[in-house]
């Protein structure tokens, strides 16, 4: 006589907790291999800051040729004020091109090893956001490790008069690496490993050089044409701006973009380049 009983096969775990533990080991993998390689991650990291701040701060002021030279060394020290802030934020926006575009773009090129993170346990999406949280994490050993470095190198007689508020510091940078490292995924889903230079030529320079990294916004008002102050407003659509004038917030007493508009627009860019960055990554690891 057949036997009609079903036999019925529940899961250890729920899809999310097996997502979850996916996402965790992807995040683990790629900090184990950043630690195991943090001299070259550390020297990557402070030598294009480091040469930044050694120009402008010691080598300038020495020689007499000092940005704001022309009021003294308290103009010079004004300069350094403004500069140290726009070091942290281009240093947090490189790194988070470098940890996800420029791995992303060998990954889906050269080495493919695009094909072997998608087949983890989980959505093609979280195999994505592991990537941005990974080089989030990154991006904030990164700001740690450059703002000693570029507050104590100068001239003497040039010193950053800095101030730091810990409660912007604490919250602006997470949300400034993610933003960056999201922008990094819509870079390296849409550059392939030969376009590269043009990536760095028409999208990372003119994020550096409009992105307030050696002034500050609101002294843009200088620049008009008609009374219509165009710069002013073209730099708007850079994100870099607002890192750098939410870390003059945090790091300084001096004038800088109300933080009441750097959060919301520092959120929806981060919204911006993720949905993007999403939707690239599924076309490119489906095509």
């Amino acid at each position: 006589m057949a036997d009609d009983t079903m036999i019925t096969v529940t899961p250890a775990r729920s899809v999310p907790a097996a997502s979850r533990s996916a996402l965790s080991a992807l995040i683990q993998r790629d900090l184990r291999v950043l630690f195991k390689n943090f001299g070259e991650f550390a020297g990557r990291t402070l030598m294009q800051p480091l040469l930044l701040v050694f120009v402008f701060l010691y080598v300038f002021p020495t020689i007499g040729q000092g940005v704001g030279s022309g009021g003294g060394r308290t103009g010079e020290s004004d300069f350094a004020t403004v500069l140290v802030p726009g070091v942290v934020a281009v240093t947090i926006m490189f790194q988070g091109i470098q940890s996800v575009a420029i791995q992303l773009s060998q990954e889906f090129g050269y080495t493919r090893e695009i094909e072997d993170r998608v087949q983890a346990p989980c959505p093609l999406w979280l195999v994505a956001v592991s990537r941005v949280l990974s080089g989030a994490t990154q991006g904030m050993i990164s700001a740690v490790l450059v703002f000693p470095i570029a507050a104590v190198v100068h001239a003497p007689g040039v010193h950053a008069r800095l101030s730091v508020h810990w409660w912007v510091v604490v919250t602006l940078i997470p949300l400034a690496c993610l933003a960056m490292t999201s922008l990094g995924l819509v870079l390296g889903t849409t550059f392939e490993p030969r376009n590269i230079g043009l990536m760095f030529g028409f999208v990372v320079l003119p994020l550096v050089f409009l992105g307030g990294t050696y002034y500050q916004w609101t002294k843009l008002s200088a620049v008009h044409v008609g009374g219509f102050h165009w710069l002013q407003v073209l730099v708007l659509v850079n994100p870099l701006i607002y890192i750098a004038e939410g870390m003059r917030a945090g790091l300084t007493d001096t004038e800088h973009m109300h933080l009441y508009v750097v959060y919301p627009v520092l959120i929806g860019f981060c919204v911006l380049f993720l949905s993007l960055g999403l939707r690239n990554f599924r076309r490119r690891v489906l095509s």
